[in-house]
């Protein structure tokens, strides 16, 4: 049976997990890296990002957006009231914030409309070749992986990427002032949310994780979240790296222009 994890420190000092936690988030940082650093949001920052990289970028991600509360669902349905401190907790966060997801599709929305795309192509506009790599790897890991798996690759990995760069992206100016003032609120709002300084979602879930499987889990189990970690970060670099591409390639960008 693997050790009790009940924290004492900080939600938000990764000193506050058990060593296994804090040496899984330093071995995933470069990966979160090429993220959170990735070019298309310093073209977004600085205006250069063009109407056709716009519309890779909301269409493409689209499918996580729109899906995110049923990866949750997926793993809402592994709990078992009582069965353990860890699948409590969990339960008790999933049900509280698959609603909130639903609001993050609607702002989403807001967000691609205020940017030029229409929701009619936001919803049923094909994507970008190989931009699905985040939405299905989300959605195989929710649906198949165990509890911890499934909350650490999308509630932990997904979000905590997310808040970051969505807070690079938010701190410019010069983006913000794209969007005629009296609607920048309403079409950011979903920008707005995700750069919040204080968004504890991700160390939630990972403080749920290790409440799930203790202070002393076996190496392999370690070992497969870890991975579970790194691949979150590989697909959403992939999808990032498709949205770009067609503007790359002139064979890719006449077919999108038919």
């Amino acid at each position: 049976m693997y050790a009790h994890f009940e924290r004492t420190g900080p939600l938000t000092h990764l000193s506050s997990y058990p060593t296994w936690a804090q040496d899984m988030v330093n071995a995933c940082e470069p990966t979160k890296h090429a993220v959170v650093q990735h070019e298309l949001w310093t073209l977004m920052r600085e205006n250069r990002l063009d109407a056709v990289g716009t519309r890779d970028f909301m269409v493409g991600v689209w499918p996580v957006i729109e899906r995110f509360p049923g990866y949750m669902a997926f793993n809402l349905l592994k709990t078992q009231y009582g069965r353990s401190p860890g699948e409590n907790m969990a339960r008790r966060w999933l049900v509280r914030n698959i609603r909130v997801e639903q609001n993050h599709a609607e702002y989403w929305l807001n967000w691609a409309e205020g940017a030029g795309v229409p929701q009619a192509e936001v919803l049923n506009g094909s994507t970008p070749y190989g931009t699905d790599a985040l939405s299905n790897w989300c959605e195989e890991v929710s649906r198949s992986g165990p509890l911890a798996a499934g909350m650490i690759a999308t509630n932990y990995a997904v979000e905590g990427a997310t808040g970051e760069w969505s807070q690079w992206v938010y701190e410019s100016e010069a983006y913000k002032e794209n969007f005629p003032k009296a609607t920048r609120p309403g079409t950011l709002r979903w920008l707005q949310l995700h750069a919040a300084y204080d968004d504890t979602h991700p160390w939630e879930a990972l403080e749920i994780v290790c409440t799930l499987i203790g202070n002393a889990p076996r190496a392999d189990e370690v070992a497969y979240l870890q991975e579970c970690v790194k691949r979150s970060y590989v697909s959403m670099r992939i999808t990032l790296d498709r949205c770009l591409d067609v503007r790359r390639d002139p064979w890719l960008a006449s077919e999108a222009a038919a």
